[in-house]
């Protein structure tokens, strides 16, 4: 294929070729020639501002010099490609530098296990962790939470558009209510519908009657990702903990998006103080490179050889590359800058709900934030909410905003959330210009579906 088509024409070559399940290329309809930092450049030359970033794998942006001169000196030195699970000097050195990232209080007594390179694989690989260790077949997750597309993570989906075609999903998994304050599950609101769901909960683990057999773990997001950018609260968090551990029920802590930084703390379960069983890990730590890996407390590790392998575990390049980024977010401060400049474009997304009339709620942690975008022709419900979420109004804000070359993606319930997870190295400037570009960009959405809002916030 020629260099100098057109977007459309390698889009044209796509639809044809490619499986009908790909999704962002229909929403995003970019054909991307080179990427440096926060910045992609399409095949046409146009330039566009990334709070995609790879679904938050993308902590440096792109191609940034730490990670590309660590994927060179594994191929100037002649190291091994691809070696399993066999070890060397490279995966040793990423094992150490993880795991000095981690709380000691975790660290210092956690195994982990090297999985395919996907962070679905690593779910699985949980799952299968927690059932050998406990005997246990149950699994408790909650509503609205994602931890990938995999027979068994899918089962642990809130969402039901990917899952609701797939007979036969993984058995025995019991979702939960989620703390998300603006949809309380139970039309409450505030600290009074977080503790009652807190409630219902331990009601629900210690009930004889309540359905559920001894649980073999339970799975959570500190920030729900896909679900919404939907921030549980610390108390909350710390409550869940308490339970699970009163109950024996190991508690996987999914920090597949949330890790290395992006909330503000290196992991997001640092924000509440607790000491978690297992956590789930991939995107960030391995420096823009496919890595997955399963870290948990050396009690669980009953399983034997070969339980769970991956032909791809042993990517050399990836442990450079994701040595080289942990190294550079901590040695740099950037979770503490993500925490800084996360609050900075939340204020600035506050300002642009009061001069709009779609913005239902601004939320998010760090550099990992939602926008509900909702449908204020509607009355308030009970809680002073516009509570009809505004899937078609979501899009055309994305597109207002790929028009103005700004990359946003789209989550939460009937994709009316709009999400910001730009890489970490973004600055204070750049977020003022990603906001300037969603002002506008909202503001000519909101125009074009002129009499369809309530022109009242």
């Amino acid at each position: 294929m020629q260099g100098n088509l057109k977007n459309e024409q390698y889009l044209d070559s796509q639809a044809k070729r490619e499986s009908n399940a790909r999704s962002y290329p229909r929403r995003i309809p970019i054909a991307i020639r080179e990427a440096n930092g926060i910045y992609v450049k399409d095949v046409e030359g146009k330039v566009f501002i990334d709070c995609l970033g790879g679904a938050g794998t993308l902590a440096l942006g792109h191609n940034h010099p730490v990670v590309i001169e660590a994927i060179k000196r594994v191929l100037d030195d002649k190291l091994p490609l691809h070696t399993l699970d066999l070890t060397t000097p490279v995966k040793e050195e990423f094992v150490e530098e993880l795991f000095t990232s981690l709380p000691e209080k975790f660290a210092k007594n956690a195994r982990i296990q090297f999985c395919g390179p996907s962070g679905s694989d690593a779910v699985e690989a949980a799952l299968k962790l927690v059932k050998t260790a406990t005997g246990n077949r149950s699994m408790l997750a909650f509503q609205g939470g994602y931890h990938g597309m995999t027979h068994g993570s899918l089962s642990l989906m809130g969402n039901l558009g990917p899952k609701k075609q797939i007979p036969g999903l993984m058995p025995d998994v019991h979702f939960l209510p989620f703390p998300y304050d603006y949809r309380c599950p139970f039309g409450i609101g505030g600290k009074e519908g977080v503790e009652i769901g807190q409630t219902y909960i331990e009601q629900l683990l210690h009930d004889p009657e309540g359905g559920i057999v001894p649980p073999a773990g339970m799975i959570m997001e500190i920030v729900q990702g896909e679900g919404g950018a939907i921030p549980a609260p610390d108390s909350w968090v710390r409550e869940i903990r308490r339970m699970t551990k009163a109950k024996g029920i190991p508690l996987i802590i999914d920090e597949i998006q949330t890790g290395l930084g992006r909330t503000g703390k290196l992991f997001a379960f640092e924000h509440a103080g607790i000491t978690p069983d297992v956590v789930v890990l991939s995107k960030a730590i391995g420096g823009s490179l496919p890595l997955a890996v399963v870290v948990y407390h050396e009690d669980l590790d009953k399983w034997n050889p070969g339980a769970h392998a991956g032909t791809f575990r042993g990517n050399q390049m990836a442990f450079a590359a994701g040595t080289a980024t942990i190294k550079f977010v901590k040695e740099n401060g950037l979770a503490a800058h993500a925490e800084e400049i996360g609050s900075r474009l939340l204020s600035q997304l506050h300002d642009i709900q009061a001069q709009t009339h779609c913005i239902g709620e601004v939320r998010g942690r760090g550099l990992m934030i939602g926008v509900e975008i909702v449908d204020k022709q509607h009355a308030l419900n009970k809680l002073g909410q516009n509570e009809p979420a505004h899937p078609e109004l979501a899009n055309r804000i994305q597109q207002e905003c790929f028009k103005r070359g700004l990359i946003i993606e789209l989550g939460g319930r009937h994709s009316s959330v709009v999400r910001f997870l730009p890489p970490l190295i973004i600055t204070a400037e750049e977020i003022d210009t990603v906001s300037e570009i969603f002002l506008e960009a909202v503001k000519q959405a909101e125009a074009s579906m002129k009499g369809r809002l309530t022109q009242e916030v």
